[in-house]
């Protein structure tokens, strides 16, 4: 894989960022910057996957419209033909490689959505970690450009395992007043440990809820599952059971 001078040095500021400590949102719209530039694309938008929900949320965008991507939001990601089938990929996945594009350009999806914007090209990376979609990036071109190449989806391929690691670093309690928890815990996921934690430090719902932006609702879910994953029926014997 050939790589110019441009794109080493910005894959070497792409390394360097994720290595920082940047909050969750902010981690995915520096990254949004960097990889536009990197593979020479003009649209960039990240969502965050709520499984409960069963959609996206939490968008950040470049050069789209607002308004456009609240309609999808709204209504387009529930009659999106391409996102669903890229999501259960664990590697970059173009949208051509899901659905030919000319199909594509048939749907209102293509028509009345990507169009809007001037999307033509896309390809998505999806962050996995522990059977939990953390992220995404889905970087755009314009008819102008050609498709994404075999070399360009490994570019991103190389930093996806460092963009996972980022994201699920900035989902952990912050502090260091941040409980450890035994091996009990790994039977947990990401989302668990860090409600369980914050259960640890005495937290309601609503503070959990408020401290990691999800509903009291999904902090209610996570909290079943781990009573259920660890055995325990109540918050105070969860404490005693994940306590080291």
């Amino acid at each position: 894989m050939y790589l110019s001078s441009k794109q080493a040095t910005l894959l070497g500021q792409i390394m360097q960022t994720l290595t920082e400590p940047h909050e969750e949102n902010e981690i995915r719209k520096i990254m949004g910057d960097l990889v536009m530039q990197l593979l020479g694309a003009q649209f960039y938008a990240s969502f965050v996957w709520q499984p409960l929900e069963q959609s996206f949320a939490q968008p950040t965008q470049i050069n789209m419209d607002p308004m456009n991507l609240r309609a999808y939001e709204n209504y387009y990601q529930f009659n999106d033909p391409i996102t669903p089938l890229m999501q259960r990929y664990q590697v970059a996945v173009r949208a051509t490689d899901v659905l030919p594009h000319e199909a594509l350009k048939k749907t209102e999806f293509f028509n009345d959505f990507l169009n809007k914007d001037g999307l033509y090209w896309g390809v998505n990376l999806y962050a996995w970690h522990q059977g939990q979609n953390l992220g995404d990036m889905r970087i755009w071109r314009d008819r102008r450009r050609e498709n994404f190449t075999q070399d360009e989806m490994r570019l991103l391929d190389m930093l996806q395992p460092a963009f996972v690691t980022a994201l699920a670093r900035a989902q952990t309690p912050k502090g260091t007043n941040a409980p450890t928890m035994n091996l009990l815990s790994q039977r947990l996921t990401t989302r668990e440990q860090d409600t369980a934690r914050l259960v640890m430090l005495g937290l309601s719902d609503k503070e959990i809820a408020r401290k990691l932006e999800i509903s009291t609702t999904t902090v209610r879910t996570h909290l079943d599952n781990a009573f259920r994953k660890v055995g325990v029926g109540n918050r105070a014997a969860l404490v005693h059971k994940l306590s080291p």
